[in-house]
């Protein structure tokens, strides 16, 4: 459910509705999600937020097309070699729209998993680029914390666990494994290795926690606090979250700099559809089915008022471009294709070099 702004005609194309109150077709016992899908937030000036990311994080631009519901506007992915699920972050580039502000009823701060003993690699090349960087220490785990350029949180979490979709040391001489920060240092796109837990932050988090370990399967495998942490998959960073309480804090306004919305990642569209049922089942507002081309997606909020979405693994970010030339061109769905030169026209120029 992409955040749309006034007077855009929708482009979204609808799969199948699925699902019925009362109909009890889902199965408990064969239905289990993977981790998270992805993570997105909203950016202000495009090549800002594109060099930060490539140039500063070193994930790959692995797809530069159009926010769905609003093609006036990029949605840039991020990611390991080929956006695997698990390790892409996602951006709707506003330029010149207003801060956001973090509080309740958001992901608060989004980690990424980063190998044990690189702390300190990330911390000079941070601060190189003048990026004010501060030490956190959380379940036993040590991490940065710092800010992008338009205010996102964003932490490097140490860990031994790597998420699916971590990615081995590039090859010398593959294009599609290039490094994309010019070759300085010894800096290489393996380093991130795919989400770590992000922060949800909630006035009461008792609904939400009832949602992930009741009906989403995750379950709490530590307490720190305020701070609880959930897991479906103990092997795998991608697959945790974690809950913080704040009862006195205000609520946070979505804009620049803030998170949008969160997916979890489900294996099929089968499956997709009896979460579908299973939700609209608990009385929860589902959207229908979405084909955002890369994968297929259904939304709903949480108690505290999140987005949530669960997103197929499948099809990929190859499947309109080889995986050696993934983010260099503008790629359109279908239903947008007749209007490209408009589009283009519309978009504001950015420059990968």
């Amino acid at each position: 459910m992409t955040k749309s702004r006034p007077a855009q005609q929708t482009g979204r194309r609808l799969i199948r509705f699925g699902g019925r109150r009362g109909d009890r077709r889902y199965n408990n016992r064969t239905m289990k999600l993977l981790g998270i899908h992805h993570i997105t937030a909203i950016a202000g000036d495009p090549q800002r937020n594109l060099d930060f990311y490539r140039k500063i994080l070193g994930l790959r631009f692995v797809k530069r097309t159009v926010n769905f519901d609003d093609p006036s506007s990029y949605h840039f992915y991020f990611g390991d070699r080929t956006g695997t699920p698990g390790t892409v972050i996602t951006f709707f580039p506003w330029p010149g729209a207003r801060r956001g502000t973090r509080g309740n009823g958001q992901v608060v701060a989004t980690s990424f998993a980063i190998p044990q003993g690189s702390l300190n690699h990330w911390s000079d090349r941070l601060k190189e680029h003048s990026v004010s960087v501060e030490n956190i220490s959380r379940f036993d785990e040590q991490g940065l914390r710092f800010t992008d350029p338009d205010g996102l949180l964003i932490e490097l979490i140490a860990s031994d666990f790597p998420s699916p979709g971590a990615s081995r040391p590039p090859r010398d001489g593959d294009p599609a494994e290039r490094r994309e920060d010019g070759g300085e240092g010894n800096f290489k796109l393996s380093d991130i290795r795919g989400f770590h837990a992000p922060t949800l932050q909630l006035r009461d988090a008792g609904p939400t926690q009832k949602l992930l370990t009741e009906t989403l399967g995750l379950e709490q495998i530590a307490e720190q606090g305020s701070r609880r942490r959930f897991s479906i998959d103990a092997r795998s960073t991608s697959a945790r979250v974690d809950l913080v309480e704040r009862p006195d804090d205000p609520h946070g306004h979505i804009a620049v700099g803030t998170v949008h919305h969160m997916a979890f990642r489900t294996p099929s569209d089968e499956e997709q559809l009896k979460w579908r049922e299973k939700l609209v089942d608990l009385g929860f507002m589902v959207s229908p089915v979405m084909d955002r081309e890369y994968f297929h997606s259904i939304y709903f909020r949480e108690p505290g008022g999140i987005l949530f979405e669960i997103a197929t693994n499948g099809p990929g970010f190859a499947i309109d471009e080889p995986v050696e030339h993934l983010g260099e061109s503008l790629k359109l769905p279908k239903q947008f294709e007749a209007h490209r030169s408009a589009i283009e026209q519309t978009l504001p120029p950015i420059s990968l070099g």
